[in-house]
């Protein structure tokens, strides 16, 4: 197995199409860099959920997940479920992100998600980011759409039960979901762990890789 680091991280992009995505998807690799590396600048944008308790439990989950940085939270109001009807708004949020900011990594949804908004964004996210490093974070659902992951975060067992009680505890409005539990979260990152030969991990889609290895 390759192990690669990345000596400098001091700007990180993190995107969600909705409200708990991001911690969901990456929350263990945020706490590990952030952990690592205090007063990294994380610019997250989410873009629904604006202007209501969703909003309110992000922006308490985000600062949770991501101890000790510079966090600068952005949740639009676009409907759920409705991207593609939205896609100049949804295009205007990333470009003006983009604007912004010049980060070191990118944590955004796999471009083969199976829902319409988490594909959408991460369609545009791939042509806005053209020379980043873009990880694409997986979300357990009922499609039946994971796959076979191409980069690995390993996580302590601490961070990892941490994520577990963070989603938990920040996010009272997805509670009544079937899939929202600690079995599937831990169960996920246990077997992604397997694949990584590690007790867990977050597991990532790589686009695309650009190597500079003469230095």
């Amino acid at each position: 197995m390759i192990r690669l680091g990345a000596e400098r991280l001091d700007r990180i992009v993190a995107v969600g199409a909705h409200c708990d995505d991001i911690a969901i998807g990456a929350g263990g690799t945020l706490l590990t860099l952030c952990l690592a590396r205090p007063g990294v600048r994380i610019d997250a944008l989410v873009l629904s959920g604006g202007g209501s308790e969703r909003e309110q439990e992000e922006q308490a989950a985000l600062t949770a997940f991501c101890p000790g940085a510079d966090l600068r939270l952005t949740v639009h109001k676009l409907p759920d479920g409705r991207l593609p009807a939205h896609w100049d708004e949804a295009k205007a949020a990333v470009e003006e992100l983009r604007a912004g900011t010049e980060p070191d990594l990118v944590l955004a949804p796999r471009t083969d998600d199976a829902h319409q908004d988490h594909r959408g964004l991460a369609k545009l996210m791939t042509t806005a980011f053209r020379d980043h490093l873009v990880l694409g974070y997986e979300i357990v659902k009922w499609d039946g759409d994971l796959g076979r992951p191409s980069a690995y975060q390993p996580l302590s067992p601490e961070i990892a039960e941490q994520k577990v009680r963070l989603l938990q505890e920040h996010y009272p409005s997805q509670q009544h979901r079937p899939w929202y539990d600690r079995e599937a979260f831990l169960g996920l990152a246990r077997i992604r762990g397997i694949e990584s030969n590690a007790r867990y991990a977050e597991a990532f889609a790589v686009t695309k890789l650009t190597l500079d290895l003469g230095e």
